[in-house]
């Protein structure tokens, strides 16, 4: 349980901090967005309180309006993921036969192909092909988080469906059948409840996955596009000058490392609750 609180403060803190962006960026009266080449990697002061990055814009600033961009993509992701995967799983459970077999079938085929080079193909798409406009922030993260959910639903989906036949084999859902209750009574009050723990322990883990994966393709390039911050292209900014300015590297990655481990926490709080 403290796992869970400690995970859950953690989160809270990230997205208030997020919210709280516009409101940092009044008090300190700095523009995140806007080039000052004359405090390139200027190191922490009362005005820069984290140091400037390498086109002398505010690090603290960034980072704040970056989280709103990775937990953003991170939670929207994996709650779309999990509730696709969640209804198809149980949808494949229920039904059974050809149905449950091509979707697993399907599923199975998502899993074995190698995630993290087809991202990358996906998402150098350009967006202007697909009738999206291009240098858009929202753009960027509407591919992303649709590229997240085609590749993430698979996982969720062979959880729910093996957690949703094992309620399916309790008694007390046999007695309820044989009193003929709707389908639709049925999932809701017996089926859903039964395998909510796995599937928020699955959703908690996409969410940390989604994190990562945006900040890999923002890091290669093809995430968010500058100007527009999020932790992944502002390690790929900071990398050039490691050595002369390392904490403009450090501050993104430790970002990237709380809200990680802060959705491992959750889903570990979670599975042993549940287990007691």
């Amino acid at each position: 349980m403290t796992r869970l609180r400690i995970g859950l403060v953690l989160l809270a803190l990230l997205a208030l901090a997020a919210l709280a962006a516009p409101l940092a960026q009044h008090w300190m009266g700095l523009d995140p967005f806007q080039p000052d080449l004359f405090t390139r990697y200027e190191p922490p002061s009362a005005t820069h309180p984290l140091g400037a990055d390498e086109l002398g814009r505010d690090i603290l600033l960034r980072l704040l309006y970056g989280a709103r961009v990775s937990l953003a993509v991170g939670l929207a992701a994996a709650l779309a993921a999990s509730a696709l995967g969640t209804a198809l799983g149980m949808w494949a459970a229920w039904r059974g036969g050809w149905v449950d077999a091509v979707l697993m079938r399907l599923a199975d085929g998502l899993l074995a192909l190698p995630a993290l080079p087809l991202l990358v193909l996906l998402a150098a798409v350009d967006p202007a092909k697909l009738g999206l406009p291009r240098g858009e922030a929202w753009t960027d993260m509407l591919r992303i988080t649709v590229i997240l959910v085609v590749f993430g639903w698979a996982g969720v989906a062979r959880l729910a469906r093996a957690a949703t036949l094992s309620v399916l084999a309790t008694d007390y859902v046999r007695a309820a059948r044989a009193l003929g209750v709707t389908e639709l009574w049925l999932l809701r009050r017996h089926v859903l409840p039964g395998i909510a723990a796995p599937v928020a322990v699955a959703t908690s883990l996409a969410v940390a996955g989604a994190i990562l994966a945006e900040s890999v393709l923002s890091f290669l390039g093809l995430g968010i596009q500058p100007p527009a911050p999020s932790w992944g292209n502002m390690l790929a900014n900071a990398q050039e000058a490691v050595f002369a300015a390392p904490m403009a590297a450090v501050w993104p990655g430790l970002a990237i490392l709380l809200a990680v481990a802060a959705c491992g926490l959750v889903a570990d709080g979670i599975a042993r609750r549940s287990g007691d």
